[in-house]
């Protein structure tokens, strides 16, 4: 069974989901944060670039956000060519795949530069469906989308596609119904896992609940002023709530009455079955703490990860991909060797599938298991792992059968940062290469900084050479006839001293 735990203090807010009292998820948001991901804006075209085929916009942020041509719906690239109102269109497709002018203006607008589409100064609606990073802007979509409990609202694009983990061939289509029936012409949803064995009423409740959201932007979009944000989503609490909501929730948790009050009310309007599951926790002790979160986050932030059998796991990433390999450790097993690693193969599976997800890595993936002789094992493992991923993890993944080498690759779908993203950042002494080069090393690459700082000093008389601490006990200890040899040298005097605040890289020369 799942809880939904809600920490809220006055600098971060931050929601555990745990599974059997697990660590499953975590998020994190500051009461600092600036997050548009997913937010509504009206915004003003500035530029465009039809070499790049990119639309520049001015939402009120501190930088323009993108609009690649790609993220332009057909549409409002036909109503744009043609000089039709936005919302005309928007709301009037029933006859689209009749209409055979239509579709011709669906083709003219594929083909067509992103300057017959917009020009400087129009105003237009835009959804951010990327955060800007370091010097870019955000990354802007008109192809709409609205999250709700069991659908994405698509309100711009009329199509309905369903999650591939819903694999009945027969619920598929009785979702794809319950779609057809109860969306406004035009109109497409994306329909998430969670839709699975859900009834109409439950379904069509969230369409209602998307619908309106929907009604409000358009009429917030005819008055707004421009560059204004318009909608957002909702806060990380009902987020989570929302997104992880299902009938093994036993209890949403929450350390604040406020919070406990809005989690209620949202609840009561899509899912008034699980009010009720909404709980104030008022003890002394911390809830994190209650639940042993800090120390499992402290734990996903660690290269290794420990099985239960005593095997173990090291997960380690890099730009292009993260690898994982799988040991034995001090496990034995009762049996035979085969046996042994069968076992903690399956047993790192599982846990594998929950560090992807806690951790938040995406891309590509390859796991080194332990090398099995008997092909049947094989199967079983990447079976059970399949299965594990199918079951306990949301985001899309494509795993492939087991290598020569011994090695299973997968891709999973990126979302966000990964939590050593959000929670670390690089060291100032190894830049973030993991590593440091030995005392000696970096003494000896000192002592020849310090000998060209000398050269070009030109200057005799009482110098202080001041040095790390770990520098200065080696030199000091082993290679103190060098310093010495620089006095000799250069014919100076030179005091040599230990300064904690410089890094192992870092010396001063100064005069006495």
């Amino acid at each position: 069974m799942k809880k939904i735990l809600v920490n809220i203090e006055p600098w971060e807010s931050r929601v555990a989901v745990l599974r059997d009292d697990q660590l499953e998820n975590i998020y994190f948001s500051s009461a600092t944060d600036n997050v548009i991901e997913k937010a509504f804006f009206k915004g003003t075209v500035i530029k465009v670039f039809p070499g790049i085929q990119t639309a520049f916009v001015e939402i009120g942020q501190e930088r323009a956000g993108f609009l690649h041509i790609s993220e332009i719906d057909r549409d409002l690239a036909v109503n744009k060519i043609e000089g039709a109102d936005q919302f005309d269109i928007i709301h009037d497709k029933s006859m689209e795949h009749e209409d055979d002018q239509k579709q011709s203006s669906f083709k003219r607008a594929a083909k067509a530069s992103i300057s017959a589409i917009f020009k400087e100064g129009q105003e237009i609606l835009v959804q951010v469906s990327k955060e800007p990073v370091g010097e870019k802007g955000a990354k802007l979509t008109t192809c709409f989308t609205l999250p709700g409990r069991f659908l994405v609202l698509m309100p711009n694009i009329g199509r309905i596609g369903i999650s591939k983990k819903i694999g009945s061939s027969q619920e598929r289509q009785r979702l794809r119904d319950i779609l057809t029936t109860n969306l406004p012409a035009g109109m497409g949803a994306i329909i998430r896992t969670s839709a699975e064995n859900a009834d109409e009423g439950e379904v069509s409740k969230d369409i209602h609940f998307l619908l309106k959201d929907w009604n409000n932007i358009v009429e917030k979009y005819k008055t707004a002023p421009t560059k204004t944000k318009i909608h957002e989503e909702v806060d990380i609490s009902l987020r989570v709530v929302r997104d992880h909501l299902d009938h093994t929730v036993e209890s949403i948790i929450t350390d604040s009455k406020l919070n406990q009050e809005r989690i209620y009310t949202y609840l009561k309007n899509v899912a008034p079955e699980f009010k009720y599951k909404v709980v104030l926790h008022e003890g002394a002790t911390n809830l994190f703490d209650l639940y042993n979160i800090d120390k499992q986050v402290n734990n996903a932030l660690c290269k290794k990860v420990y099985l239960k059998s005593g095997g173990s796991i090291i997960i380690e990433s890099t730009e292009a991909m993260t690898s994982i390999d799988v040991n034995t450790g001090r496990f034995t097993g009762k049996n035979n060797l085969e046996d042994t690693i069968l076992k903690t193969n399956l047993e790192a599976a599982r846990e594998i599938v929950r560090e992807l997800h806690l951790r938040n890595i995406g891309g590509l993936i390859v796991i080194d298991f332990i090398d099995m002789n008997d092909l049947k094992n094989r199967q079983k493992l990447v079976e059970q792992f399949e299965k594990h991923l199918k079951e306990y993890d949301k985001f899309q993944s494509v795993v492939l059968a087991v290598s020569e080498f011994g090695l299973v690759q997968m891709t999973r779908k990126r979302s966000g940062k990964t939590l050593i993203r959000q929670l670390t950042e690089s060291c100032q002494a190894c830049k973030g290469a993991g590593y440091l080069k030995s005392s000696r090393a970096e003494s000896y690459e000192v002592l020849r900084a310090i000998d060209q700082k000398l050269a070009h000093l030109g200057s005799k008389g009482a110098l202080v050479l001041s040095v790390n601490p770990e520098i200065f006990d080696f030199i000091s200890s082993i290679e103190f006839n060098s310093i010495l040899a620089l006095e000799g040298k250069f014919g100076v005097q030179i005091t040599f001293l230990s300064k904690p605040t410089l890094l192992r890289t870092q010396f001063e020369i100064n005069k006495q």
